[in-house]
């Protein structure tokens, strides 16, 4: 087992890997940056070292200085967290050249699921079912045509190495597709640099299901069912939960059977999840995450595992402590994204948090960085903080939820608490009857 690691994030996903490491007896090393000096999560880790400066490009997503933060701290192994350096492959190279390990899937895997068209070929190999579409990338427009005669209106169009929603565009005919096909690639190459697209049906009312897996790295591999993260705004999930409200226990054996058998044939080690749009009774493949997600939290409450110790256990060539057999799905689990934003326009929050508590109680969790006298700031994400709660069934989830929203204070800065508890009162999440894209439908009624 690893004596040190370094955490190679901020905020409440570093927070989380350092508790993880505490449990097992780990020292853990936080890397941060000058705007960072002050973070909660450099004062829980055991060491840490300053990367450079606010930038997340000077400091966060500069692999030279990550690497030289393990050398001076001893350091063995590297647990990413989710965003900045955890998919990418060259970084996960990177380490392994420098005889550290990274907690996480091999460079190869990270690379091709990194790639949306090779992901999906991918995927269709190993037995996945995927969307109606292109073969490969499309390089001009009177292919866009073609491909879209012959998989039916409407199309969208999305960048390969897209992400965020960004070089992503919808054509409902066939008069919308130039602007759209157009678009969609100018879009990818500002953000990404490639302006290479791919073309996929475009499904009208789809739920977005996606299977939790986990690999041992040596041919076994288990799944941990199913989260429903449907409802997003501008293809950012905000709520999460588990088990999805529309998925029933035979979808969930069949699915993830066929995702825990995809990902034992390529000796996947880790945690990933296998991301699908739901519609009709149907599965069908977007992309596959190789790291650990923000929402991971509710497949850790209804199966009672850690994750995260799981992966610091098969990084380190143990074997996974459990067996498909032996995880049990108990209860219904909820988590709700707080981010420091202003309602209605969702414009970033920065700012001196003059007040912080966090609400407690029977299934309840709050994973976040926050205390008193923070200021939280303006170079990041917005995301804040997490609110998990966990209930015998849906409804008593619900109702854990809306009286630890009543129990959260946030004092100082605008944060979008007042969203959740607005959606907690609509008939339609009461009732789980929503798709991806109830969300922005209902913010345009709510905030003309």
């Amino acid at each position: 087992m690893f004596e040190k690691i370094l955490i190679a994030n901020r905020g409440e996903i570093a927070l989380r890997v350092i508790r993880a490491c505490r449990e097992m007896g780990i020292k853990s090393v936080a890397v941060h940056s000058t705007a960072d000096a002050d973070a909660m999560h450099v004062r829980m880790a055991d060491e840490s070292v300053c990367i450079g400066p606010a930038p997340s490009s000077e400091s966060y997503l500069n692999k030279a200085a990550i690497i030289s933060a393990c050398e001076i701290t001893g350091a063995q192994a590297v647990h990413p967290g989710y965003g900045f350096l955890s998919e990418n492959a060259g970084f996960a190279q990177a380490l392994q050249d420098h005889g550290l390990t990274f907690i996480g899937p091999n460079a190869e895997h990270i690379r091709i699921m990194g790639d949306k068209i090779t992901a999906k070929e991918t995927a269709k190999d190993l037995g996945i079912p995927v969307v109606p579409g292109s073969d490969g990338g499309v390089p001009d427009f009177e292919t866009a045509k073609k491909v879209a005669e012959g998989i039916g209106y409407p199309v969208i169009i999305k960048a390969t190495a897209g992400g965020g929603g960004r070089g992503m565009k919808v054509a409902k005919n066939a008069q919308d597709l130039e602007i759209a096909f157009r678009t969609a690639r100018s879009e990818a190459k500002s953000a990404f640099g490639n302006d290479e697209v791919y073309m996929e049906k475009y499904l009208q009312k789809p739920r977005h299901i996606e299977i939790q897996v986990f690999g041992d790295g040596k041919g076994k591999a288990v799944h941990l069912g199913e989260r429903d993260c449907s409802l997003q705004r501008r293809h950012q999930k905000v709520f999460e939960e588990a088990p999805g409200p529309a998925i029933t226990a035979k979808m969930r054996a069949e699915i993830g059977e066929i995702c825990a058998q995809a990902v034992a044939k390529i000796d996947y080690i880790g945690a990933g999840t296998i991301e699908f749009l739901y519609e009709d009774g149907q599965f069908y493949f977007i992309e596959m995450n190789t790291r650990l997600q923000v929402e991971h939290p509710v497949t850790e409450y209804i199966f009672g595992v850690d994750l995260v110790r799981e992966q610091i256990r098969v990084a380190a060539g143990l074997p996974m402590s459990f067996t498909q057999d032996e995880l049990e799905l108990s209860g219904h689990a909820i988590e709700v994204r707080i981010n420091a934003e202003r309602l209605p326009n969702f414009a970033p929050c920065p700012g001196k948090v003059r007040t912080f508590h966090a609400p407690g109680g029977l299934g309840v969790r709050m994973d976040s960085a926050l205390y008193g006298g923070y200021s939280i700031p303006p170079y990041y994400d917005s995301l804040i903080g997490k609110l998990i709660v966990h209930g015998r069934d849906r409804p008593e989830a619900l109702a854990r939820l809306k009286r630890a929203l009543s129990e959260l204070i946030i004092d100082g800065v605008d944060s979008s608490v007042p969203l959740f508890h607005m959606l907690l009162a609509e008939p339609d999440i009461q009732n789980g009857e929503y798709n991806i894209h109830w969300l922005e439908k209902w913010l345009e009624s709510q905030f003309k």
